[in-house]
């Protein structure tokens, strides 16, 4: 599982290793005795959704965290992982910022902004003492910079650029007043043009932007800054001295944040049990056994919450085995995806049937799950013109049904999942060979359009907008991975970005969840929930509608640990 800092001004969508976020192992697996006496399921009546003793915030410390994927780099533009997402936070400002209770949009960079009426001019007026960790001040031309390296074709940004379409000028007013030009209203221009990270001009600007020597020790205006990136072991952050908000809003807290970079869940635990780590997201099988017994529960709060995040199987449909819908709802029909809900996530998950969060008015709730039926899926297959080859493997055209499902191999979660559907499609007669890799050798198959099919994950926005991921102008250079390409989906995309009215909208979104129901692109798997455990010395933890906000936590002085 994976906790987050949410950074609520970037509203797009990442990807992540599910593993870290909802990965368990099945309840056969074997375990120590201290583990056997642990209930099978967790008593979910001592999870907490916040932690707010009645004591006032005091600053210092270190927040010790888990890092359980390591990211390429730190570049705010051009990583697409919720790993190097959650750091950028940290250590970039945008203009501006969202309230966690209300979602609305609030200054943060930016003191001000207006609107035009038309919404084609976006006026943004920056605060005057923002200095940039190296004591550089931050003005007007760092936001253009920032802007101008976004659009430039030759920036690895096609996923944020995909946002700003529309958008055709940054013009500097005055050394703090920038003005955004657009073609036409998009419904979440101030979101995503308010949601940039603003990036030093006098640092990025010379030299190869996409390899730059600062994608690993960058530069930024935020709480912290990078103090060291010991690779394979941790990163450290430390407060920026020159950040603007300790005066006005007594933050950040923590003297530093420290990531332990751990890919074994078991090995993480163990660091977390001995005090090492602070607070961690987990699987499934450790929250409901070894984070339960009396004496974990001594030392740590234990939490559990809905996240917006999903977990798919993507189909590429460049393959001609999953180029017609028939063969993609067989494949769907399947995977008995409640039984992995009951069996691997212990019930902590549920079973989804599109890319909108469950509860949300964007979710169409007449579009249910298709139902695990291994029958009628033979059926679908044989009139997809798939027959028995001579070694019993479904065969058409001369082409066997043999795929790959790669994944991420800090993940043997997913490999359990896929376990059971390799067994599942054996019976019918198709051959899944699971194909485990690193982390970034993982991005870099999908971002090459190089794969057969992948288990991977989405965190989605709370605005949402399928666009980054599904429309056709994506599946080149975009997040359109799988390929698909469906013009009335399009259409209907198109109409939603530019519809201000949310009920409208909601109508379009309602019909582009009928068309991915009808198309079976992705596998949609499951949406689980966040299971964690904190420190009970880590005050201020609260679960808000789109997860936790680390930037509020503090330890009270007498329980502090480090830095003394």
């Amino acid at each position: 599982m994976k906790r987050r800092k949410i950074a609520y001004s970037t509203m797009v969508l990442l990807l992540l290793a599910v593993c870290c976020i909802v990965g368990c192992t099945p309840k056969t697996t074997v375990v120590s005795s201290a583990d056997e006496a642990a209930p099978v399921r967790a008593k979910m009546d001592d999870v907490l959704t916040e932690y707010m003793p009645d004591v006032s915030p005091e600053a210092g410390d270190w927040l010790m965290l888990h890092l359980s994927v390591e990211m390429p780099h730190l570049n705010p533009l051009t990583s697409t992982d919720a790993y190097a997402s959650e750091l950028e936070s940290w250590i970039f400002d945008t203009l501006i910022d969202r309230d966690p209770v209300t979602m609305e949009n609030i200054p943060h960079a930016a003191s001000s902004w207006e609107i035009s009426e038309d919404h084609l001019k976006y006026t943004f007026h920056l605060r005057q003492d923002i200095l940039f960790s190296d004591g550089e001040p931050l003005t007007a031309d760092d936001v253009k910079f920032t802007y101008d390296m976004l659009m430039d074709p030759k920036v690895d940004a096609p996923h944020l650029r995909s946002y700003f379409n529309e958008v055709t000028a940054c013009e500097v007013l005055d050394e703090y007043t920038v003005c955004f030009t657009c073609t036409k209203p998009y419904y979440r221009h101030l979101v995503m043009l308010g949601g940039l990270s603003i990036m030093p001009r006098h640092i990025y600007g010379e030299g190869d932007f996409n390899k730059h020597p600062n994608n690993r020790a960058p530069v930024g205006s935020g709480m912290y800054r990078l103090e060291m990136w010991e690779t394979g072991q941790q990163i450290t952050l430390s407060r920026n001295p020159h950040y603007w908000g300790m005066k006005e809003k007594g933050l950040p807290h923590f003297d530093k944040i420290v990531y332990a970079i751990i890919t074994d869940d078991n090995t993480a635990f163990q660091v977390m049990s001995r005090g090492d780590i602070d607070f961690m997201g987990m699987p499934a099988e450790t929250f409901v056994r070894r984070a339960n017994t009396k004496k974990f529960k001594e030392k740590f709060n234990r939490f559990a919450y809905s996240r917006p995040v999903y977990t798919y199987i993507g189909w590429n449909s460049r393959k001609p085995m999953f180029a017609d819908k028939t063969t993609r709802l067989a494949l769907t029909m399947l995977l008995d995806r409640q039984l992995i809900c009951d069996e691997i996530y212990y019930g902590q998950a549920q079973v989804i049937s599109g890319n909108f969060m469950a509860n949300t008015p964007e979710h169409n709730n007449a579009v249910t799950p298709v139902p695990f039926d291994p029958k009628e899926a033979v059926k679908l297959l044989t009139k997809a013109g798939w027959n028995s080859g001579s070694d019993g493997t479904l065969e058409r055209e001369g082409v066997r049904f043999s795929f790959e499902v790669s994944t991420t191999i800090q993940n043997p979660v997913s490999e359990k999942v896929l376990t059971v559907y390799k067994e599942e499609l054996a019976r019918v007669g198709i051959e899944l060979i699971i194909r485990p890799m690193e982390w970034a050798s993982l991005l870099e198959q999908v971002d090459s359009r190089g794969f057969d099919a992948t288990l991977m994950g989405w965190v989605m926005p709370p605005d949402p907008d399928p666009y980054q991921v599904w429309h056709s102008s994506q599946a080149d250079a975009g997040s359109n991975h799988i390929g698909f390409i469906n013009e009335e989906s399009d259409r209907v995309i198109e109409e939603a970005r530019v519809e201000f009215d949310r009920d409208k909208r909601i109508v379009l979104y309602h019909r582009f969840q009928e068309i991915l129901h009808e198309e079976q692109p992705y596998l949609f798997l499951l949406a689980p929930k966040s299971l964690a455990a904190g420190d009970k010395r880590i005050h201020g933890i609260r679960v808000y509608p789109f997860g936790v906000e680390q930037r509020y936590w503090f330890v009270p002085r007498v329980q502090q640990r480090y830095g003394k």
